[in-house]
């Protein structure tokens, strides 16, 4: 749209009306002025005519031609200015005269064929006008006969004809144009005068506004409008001055402000600097006392796990002995006693490396299953103490073979499970396990622990992840506890990549729930066999507890098995299945007697018997009575499973008396408990034991003996663990030798610096004696054959490390054994293959594959093989250098076979 100034705006808005005014005027005065005109030409043409039509009526009469043209002539030469023709025309419309023979009268002649005009007629060609009027007879002449010729009274004699000429009047009504067009334009200039006069006095004024305000905006705050104004622009003007002094005033105020609030700031910054420094002050101080609490804590460490480590052991050793039943009482209270107190020492211990961010997760393969089992074997007690019935529910699409921390996340379950048995005296405290989304290599996994405790109220909600604090101080005080498990829970959680909640209602029981982002295990090795001789089998299921037998309900999907379900063993459909598993509510405290036992044994050959943990006393009675085996409730498919599979197929051989392994170990240690105690632990398990009390007799002794594993305490006085370790590496026989850190330290990077030092690996305090025969197994195994004597047999097959390595399991140690059997044939083919095709990253992986699955079957021999082979073919990356090692292990792989055979078969 375009735009115009206030000075065309005026100019337009004055000249438009005047010029539209005027031209109306003039118009309407032109077209009245030419009609008026154009009537007065008419009434001119009448006014001669119709008294010519008069006097020619005695003309007309007699025929008088002459008299007729005289009066034409007369009238012709008087009116000439407007009369072009006057023609008189007879009753027979013929020409009787005419005063302008140069015309042709046929145009004033009426057409033929129409009457004569009867009156004064009017008719326009062009430029002309044409009258017509008749000629009447009126009376006959008094002084003359009428003769033959004579017309009657009031007959018509014939017409004259008049042709006028328009242009004697266009003359004229161009000057009344031409007059009224000066009359405009004389109006449009004095309209323009006024316009003009009245813009100086309006637009110059609003100019000089507009500039000074323009000023102001550039901040000339002193420009004012001066002159006389009047009316409204007076009032326009002394708004814009008072506007102009009013923004004076507020910039010489904020200007003020301004320089206060510099002045204010530059203290503010010179006060700042000020605490910066002391900020920095404040915060090597906050440093230095960090690292001394690490310190501390590291010494705390020590110096409690120390005397803990002889309580534990030693309470542990003396339970081994004969007892009468108020002694093994007293023992088991010690133990749990200093277990609880190892708890909460290890609580404050997390808790301080979740705080200094030094809390490093591992991540190593694990059986997901089989972990959560153990948690909840270790807490059923607990519950089943309590009348308290436990379940465990895991979704039969959850991946079992997992990548993570499975001591962390044992240790999350044990604080939330802790928690609801801690605070519930009667009901269920239910476990599900659930997916909640799955990848290729991921799995997302949801834990939800329920209970029916007695709940937590919105207002104590919201202290529950607070450290050092509990819902209720009077409930602290009942029931125990540090007020850190929830805290130390929580930063694990968000460690996994996960998150924890709750849901809770006071006098209701609550929901904790959180869910963990693990690894897939995509070389974890499995046996898809091993329920095909469950199939087809019926197998009944009696449960009084509707939540526990859902669970385990849910859990037998898994299986190949046909399922029937009753509350209760009459309500069974049928007389007789496969196998019957009779789980016994947790509050049951008799005696099962024989009569109770036999209806459940005359229902299926394979009884199986779920007991709270108060009536395992009672397994080995139930066994000689007939039931196939008694588990801890609540049930689960790890433990539940082996007994399914092997029954009537095999007797599960009792366990073999442990032999000592014929190697000398030397054990440091400046506490003289631990010392004895690590003695009376490695007593039981290899022939020769050197113990020294310091670094400095441990450095002598090395020199002085050939050792096969040294045990090295760290803090010692004079020579601490890491320095004699660092002087014995350098003897020139015991470069090799394995060299185990024990320690009761618990800090995060730790191990890295033993490795670092030159030890081979690590045994915390308390030392835990499944770890120490397991530590000494596995270094036993890389002892040269001339210092560990074995029977060849033994080589490849070592029955007796494979129980060691499976915790003593046999059930275990056989499904070990049966999976690296089922696996040596893919091994062997593609072993052949790799060979014949030199795919050096291919054999490395599948030999990579089976050090891992013969690491816990028993099979020493092959394990060496494939270390030396992998060591091999990343030094020279070339298949002809390892080939007879690669034969080897391929009859390795026959013999292992074949002596596995015979093992399982037995």
């Amino acid at each position: 749209m375009t735009k115009y100034s206030l000075r065309a705006r005026m100019m337009i808005l004055i000249l438009a009306p005047t010029l539209m005014i005027g031209l109306m005027l003039s118009t309407f005065f032109v077209v009245h002025r030419y009609n008026e005109l154009h009537r007065q030409l008419v009434d001119a043409g009448a006014n001669i005519i119709e008294p010519l039509a008069v006097a020619s009526e005695y003309g007309m009469t007699f025929h008088s031609r002459e008299s007729v043209r005289q009066l034409v002539s007369l009238l012709h030469r008087r009116h000439s200015e407007i009369v072009r023709a006057i023609t008189v025309f007879d009753a027979q419309n013929q020409l009787f005269v005419t005063s302008n023979f140069h015309i042709s009268p046929s145009r004033l002649r009426v057409p033929d064929g129409e009457k004569l005009p009867a009156t004064l007629t009017y008719e326009r060609e062009g430029s002309v006008v044409i009258l017509r009027t008749p000629i009447v007879s009126e009376s006959y002449f008094p002084d003359e006969s009428p003769g033959d010729d004579a017309k009657p009274t009031g007959n018509p004699l014939g017409y004259v004809a008049i042709e006028l000429d328009l242009q004697s009047v266009r003359l004229q009504q161009y000057k009344e144009v031409f007059i009224s067009t000066l009359m405009l334009l004389f109006c449009l200039c004095l309209a323009m005068l006024f316009a003009y006069r009245l813009m100086r006095n309006v637009t110059g004024p609003i100019r000089d506004m507009v500039s000074t305000v323009d000023r102001i905006r550039r901040g000339q705050l002193d420009s004012r409008v001066s002159g006389f104004m009047l009316g409204e622009l007076d009032m326009l003007k002394n708004g814009i001055n008072s506007m102009a002094m009013s923004l004076t005033a507020y910039h010489e105020e904020m200007q003020q402000n301004i320089d206060q609030a510099t002045s204010d700031l530059r203290e503010t910054l010179e006060q700042m600097e000020i605490q910066n420094v002391e900020l920095d002050l404040a915060k090597k101080r906050a440093q230095e006392a960090a690292r001394i609490k690490s310190e501390f804590l590291a010494n705390m460490s020590h110096e409690l796990r120390t005397p803990l480590n002889g309580v534990i052991g030693f309470t542990r050793q003396t339970l081994k002995t004969s007892l009468n039943v108020t002694q093994r009482d007293y023992l088991h209270t010690i133990e749990r006693s200093a277990n609880n107190l190892l708890s909460i020492i290890n609580d404050v211990l997390d808790f301080s490396k979740l705080e200094a961010g030094k809390l490093i997760l591992e991540t190593i393969p694990f059986p997901l299953r089989v972990t959560l089992d153990e948690v909840v074997v270790l807490l059923a007690q607990s519950a089943h103490e309590k009348g308290l019935e436990l379940t465990l529910s895991i979704q039969h699409d959850v991946p079992d073979n997992a990548i993570g921390d499975p001591l962390r996340l044992q240790q999350i379950l044990v604080n939330l499970l802790g928690n609801a048995i801690k605070f519930t005296e009667r009901g269920n405290i239910d476990i599900r396990v659930e997916k909640r989304s799955l990848s290729n290599n991921r799995v997302d996994l949801e834990v939800q622990i329920h209970d029916t405790g007695i709940g937590i109220s919105e207002k104590q909600q919201s202290q529950l992840f607070q450290a050092f604090r509990q819902a209720d101080a009077s409930i602290s005080r009942r029931h125990g506890g540090t007020g850190l498990g929830l805290v130390i829970t929580q930063r694990l959680v968000n460690e996994m990549g996960g998150e924890i909640s709750f849901h809770s209602r006071l006098n209701q029981g609550s929901t904790f729930w959180f869910n963990v982002d693990l690894a897939l295990n995509p070389n974890a090795a499995s046996d898809p066999r091993a329920m095909e001789c469950l199939q087809g089998k019926r197998l009944a299921y009696v449960e009084a507890n509707e939540a526990a037998a859902q669970a385990t309900l849910t859990m037998l999907e898994a299986t190949q098995m046909t399922v029937s379900y009753s509350p209760t063993l009459n309500d069974l459909a049928e007389s007789h299945y496969d196998a019957l598993l009779l789980g016994l509510p947790v509050t049951h405290e008799a005696e099962i007697e024989s009569g109770g036992l036999l209806p459940a044994l005359q229902r299926a050959d394979n009884v199986i018997m779920a007991l709270p943990c108060q009536m395992q006393v009672y397994a080995e009675e139930l066994k000689a009575r007939g039931v196939s085996a008694c588990l801890i409730k609540p049930v689960s498919l790890t433990r539940l499973l082996p007994v399914l599979i092997d029954h009537h197929s095999r007797v599960v051989p009792f366990p073999v008396p442990r032999q000592r392994l014929p190697l000398t170990v030397m054990a440091v240690d400046d506490n003289p408990a631990n010392l004895k105690l690590i003695g009376a632990l490695l007593e039981e398990q290899v022939e020769h034991i050197v113990l020294c009390d310091s670094g400095k007799n441990a450095i002598r002794m090395a020199k002085e003996r050939e050792l096969d594993i040294i045990l090295m305490d760290i803090q010692m006085p004079e020579i601490d663990g890491i320095r004699a370790s660092e002087i014995i590496r350098q003897l020139p026989h015991h470069y090799s030798t394995p060299i185990v850190a024990v320690t009761a330290h618990t800090l995060d990077g730790e191990k890295e610096q033993f490795i670092k030092a030159g030890m081979n690996d690590y045994l915390a305090k308390p030392i835990d004696e499944e770890r120490l025969s397991q530590l000494l197994a596995s270094y036993s195994v890389a002892m040269p054959a001339v210092l560990v004597k074995i029977p060849d047999v033994s080589v490849s097959l070592d029955w007796q490390l494979a129980l060691r390595q499976a915790a003593n399991k046999p059930d275990l140690a056989r499904e070990l054994l049966q999976m690296l059997v089922d696996f040596l044939p893919e091994v062997r083919a593609l072993v052949e293959r790799y060979m014949a095709e030199e795919n050096v990253t291919g054999l490395r992986d599948i030999i990579h594959k089976l050090h891992g699955s013969a690491s816990y079957s028993g099979v020493p021999r092959m394990k060496q093989l494939c270390q030396q082979l992998d060591r091999s073919l990343r030094n020279n990356p070339h298949i002809e250098g390892t080939e007879p090692e690669l034969f080897e292990l391929l009859d390795e792989i026959e013999n292992v076979a074949r002596l596995a055979r015979e093992r399982l078969d037995r």
